[in-house]
């Protein structure tokens, strides 16, 4: 599926709307340059998923919990080096705890995703700010 967002409030919308089509348990894995609307679109997840409080990018962090009708779980592996890395924080805790796992950078620990990951891909649309927003792995 292929979506054109006209701004990031487009894209937060976006996030909402896919969120009622995930359940615990899923991972959405992220790709997309800097400053393509990954953690916009986490914001829309975010509030999808009943929580209202402020979305940042954990990337010096490495993860972000949110709690909401359903937790989120906000991961940054732009400073990860392997998927090792990510297994040494818990990957697998967090994959069990029954939430949404969000991804951004994604492809640095790609060998980590489960094989029915949704997969997001953002790039630039045509002026500055229109996002060309390409999703696998879930209807919508």
């Amino acid at each position: 599926m292929r979506y054109v967002s006209v701004g990031v409030a487009d894209t937060e919308a976006f996030g909402e709307r896919l969120a009622k089509k995930l359940s615990p348990g899923s991972v959405v894995a992220f790709t997309g340059a800097l400053g393509m609307g990954k953690t916009a679109l986490t914001r829309g997840l975010a509030r999808g998923l009943g929580y209202h409080g402020r979305v940042t990018s954990p990337t010096f962090t490495i993860v972000n919990e949110y709690e909401g009708d359903v937790p989120l779980y906000h991961f940054d592996m732009y400073r990860l080096g392997s998927s090792d890395e990510l297994y040494d924080i818990g990957w697998d805790d967090y994959l069990a705890r029954g939430g949404v796992c969000a991804v951004e950078w994604s492809e640095r620990a790609a060998d980590a995703l489960p094989e029915d990951a949704i997969r997001i891909d953002i790039a630039r649309g045509e002026d500055s700010d229109s996002r060309v927003i390409t999703v696998e792995g879930v209807e919508l």
